[in-house]
């Protein structure tokens, strides 16, 4: 199956590519402006970014949206996650904080040119790092520790144990078994 993808992030791409395997041909995310995400859900966001590649290209377009809900902020940044700043700006506010647990969730979804979609949602529930640790992934990969992670932060990961136990790989695995019964 041929799918427009939403996201420009090369990291995410090659991810996702990853989880769906061979069965799912991935095109690049057309040359469109980038969709205002103000749909006030991580649901409704990704829908929006689907919604604008599927209109673009014509083709299914799956789109993802995932929230950082920390505990101690009560949940946020939340749906705002992409926008709030990274670690950079997280690790701050958080200086002083001793309840660092926090939920990682993603929504994928694709959408159909004939109006159908399939949504799927996938979380890792972890703790906040004090510091930033590991080379590897992007965004909050250095300060998220899963509980399941043995006490190694995405970062720290090859990249296929990180998709094992993220929420994006969750996702994107719940999604692509979704997307077989269509």
């Amino acid at each position: 199956m041929k799918l427009a993808v939403a996201t420009a992030n090369p990291g995410k791409l090659q991810e996702i590519a990853a989880i769906l395997g061979p069965s799912y041909e991935l095109a690049p995310r057309p040359d469109i402006p980038e969709p205002v995400e103000d749909g006030g859900t991580l649901v409704a966001n990704a829908r929006i970014k689907a919604r604008a590649v599927c209109d673009a290209t014509g083709l299914p377009a799956v789109a993802d949206d995932t929230g950082l809900f920390v505990d101690a902020l009560d949940g946020a940044p939340g749906v705002e996650t992409a926008h709030f700043g990274g670690w950079q700006q997280l690790l701050p506010v958080m200086v002083g904080t001793l309840d660092r647990r926090a939920t990682f969730r993603t929504v994928a979804l694709v959408v159909f040119p004939d109006g159908r979609e399939v949504v799927a949602d996938g979380e890792s529930r972890g703790a906040i790092a004090p510091s930033p640790r590991g080379e590897r992934g992007w965004g909050y990969d250095p300060v998220f520790v899963p509980d399941d992670g043995g006490g190694r932060t995405f970062a720290e990961m090859s990249p296929e144990e990180k998709t094992s136990l993220s929420h994006r790989g969750r996702a994107f695995r719940a999604l692509a078994t979704a997307i077989s019964g269509h």
